[in-house]
């Protein structure tokens, strides 16, 4: 089983679909910690209901952000956690992460990157009227959705499609894709270190 942390920052839709995977047996992971830098986010309600311990933090009373990641960090150490999922966290990565869990983060963004990357990729391929977006899962560098791409999934925009209906349609791909490359990653990695 692998030990991970999810991050999140808000309704926390993805780290369910993570969650109910475990449950299921589809997704070979211990889901030691959740955390979250809002503390209005209703993925800690979520959290709360499954009984998995969260870390909150309110990135403003710290110094800098290497002051809230070497926090992170302990809290991750104390909780033996091997790899980090990002599941609709709204903060760049920094060096003190990346540092500590080389090529063990992973991030879900909604375009299939390079395309559309940043905040609201799916308004900004609405916008552009493109005729194919998705979904892209990648390892987690210092850019910003820049890290090497693991796994997309397109999805048409369909002539009647309004943003939300979009967004709607994305994210249901998200809740099925995410948990099956997971387990994919986690069991490739399994029979590297058999080896």
């Amino acid at each position: 089983m692998k030990k991970i942390a999810v991050f999140a920052s808000g309704n926390g839709s993805n780290f369910q679909s993570i969650v109910d995977a475990v449950k299921a047996g589809t997704l070979a992971a211990d889901i030691r910690l959740l955390v979250c830098d809002k503390e209005s986010a209703f993925v800690l309600e979520r959290a709360k209901k499954e009984k998995i311990e969260s870390f909150c933090f309110s990135p403003k009373s710290f110094h800098d952000k290497e002051a809230f990641e070497l926090e992170i960090v302990k809290q991750l150490k104390s909780k033996a956690v091997e790899f980090i999922v990002l599941a609709g966290y709204m903060r760049l990565i920094g060096p003190t992460l990346l540092q500590e869990y080389p090529e063990a983060i992973v991030n879900i963004h909604p375009s299939l990157l390079p395309a559309f990357p940043g905040k609201d990729a799916i308004g900004q391929a609405f916008d552009a009227g493109v005729k194919v977006t998705g979904l892209s899962i990648h390892y987690v560098d210092a850019g910003m959705d820049t890290g090497p791409i693991i796994a997309q999934k397109e999805i048409e925009v369909l002539a009647n499609d309004t943003r939300d209906r979009l967004q709607e349609r994305i994210q249901k791909a998200e809740h099925t894709t995410y948990p099956e490359v997971l387990q994919q990653l986690f069991m490739q990695e399994k029979l590297i270190s058999a080896h």
